[in-house]
């Protein structure tokens, strides 16, 4: 009995110790954590993302590291960035836009990539097929439904003829969202007139190259042109052009748009948190989620400004104004 007993007590001592290290190696996963995020630049819709998934993460308990950095536009220092996030061994590295989302998955060959506010990851070589991720990599789509965008434009504004559109011609995401605007304009039997540029101090001289020869201005989700729309908007004030926008985040804050719908990218940045969560926590394997797309009806905003539409001399007709998730009227936003 005394042999029987003593066997039992040193398996039990054993088994406590291996369950103490199993305890101890989950509480060092969860504290030893470094995510790098690149951000291709700053302005408000991915300031949101960010903010999004650190907001989220933080719910889950674990004591995580950032390094934040941010490309100023510049693709030299995304992969500066990369390089930085390879060397100091980064758990995880978020690219928050196509440009450093490429940077990233070119250099972090066994670190898990999460890619979020990219438009089309397999135009932009970031993964190989929407249905599933790579070893390493996987993230979220902000595709927009430029169609149904445009459509919305003219229903506020029947005259509208010619539409312009502004994009970044070295920016994937941009070149993509291009081609859908260009052939969605020509199917509805409307004029296109675009211009690219190559960073943000060129977009207030290529937006004054155009508003002459259009009546809108279709806005992507273009970085380096977002991060310029104060710009935009002063030369469309200048002209009469009315501004449809794919970002309502840097819509409601930068002024002068007069309609916008997209996500709410501060929700995107809850969803990319919580795919972030997922293979952090090794829940399935990342090859087996494909990119991800924010379909809840409540992820979308539409935001319509009425003083805008004031200066124009536009009456937004009220079954459209019903849908806004969010309207300016005399300077202020409900």
């Amino acid at each position: 009995m005394r042999r029987i007993s003593l066997f039992f007590f040193l398996v039990s001592g054993f088994t406590l110790l291996f369950a103490t290290g199993s305890r101890e190696s989950d509480a060092d996963m969860k504290t030893n954590i470094t995510i790098g995020i690149s951000k291709i630049i700053a302005h408000p819709a991915l300031d949101a993302v960010e903010k999004g998934i650190k907001d989220e993460l933080s719910t889950r308990g674990w004591n995580i590291q950032y390094d934040d950095q941010n490309a100023n536009g510049d693709l030299n220092a995304a992969a500066t960035i990369a390089q930085k996030f390879k060397a100091d061994k980064v758990s995880l590295a978020i690219g928050i836009a196509t440009p450093t989302a490429q940077a990233l998955v070119q250099t972090l060959k066994t670190i898990p990539v999460v890619y979020t506010a990219v438009t089309d990851p397999v135009a932009a070589g970031i993964v190989r097929s929407y249905d599933k991720g790579c070893e390493y990599v996987t993230g979220v789509s902000d595709r927009t439904p430029v169609k149904e965008q445009i459509e919305l434009l003219l229903k506020i504004n029947p005259a509208i003829k010619t539409i312009g559109h502004v994009y970044t011609s070295s920016e994937e995401n941009a070149v993509v969202v291009a081609g859908l605007v260009k052939e969605v304009v020509r199917k509805l039997n409307l004029n296109y007139v675009e211009t690219t540029v190559n960073n943000s101090a060129e977009v207030r001289s290529a937006m004054l190259s155009i508003a002459k020869r259009i009546d809108a201005l279709y806005v992507s989700t273009d970085n380096t042109v977002v991060s310029a729309l104060p710009a935009l908007v002063d030369v469309a004030r200048k002209y009469q052009v009315a501004i449809m926008s794919a970002d309502p985040s840097s819509s409601m804050e930068t002024g002068g748009i007069l309609v916008a719908w997209g996500f709410d990218y501060y929700k995107m940045g809850r969803f990319t948190g919580k795919l972030v969560y997922s293979i952090l926590n090794k829940e399935k394997k990342i090859v087996d989620i494909p990119t991800q797309y924010m379909t809840n009806p409540n992820d979308v905003q539409i935001f319509i400004d009425l003083d805008v539409a004031k200066a124009l001399k536009l009456q937004i007709p009220e079954n459209i104004l019903s849908k806004a998730s969010k309207v300016r009227e005399n300077g202020s936003i409900r």
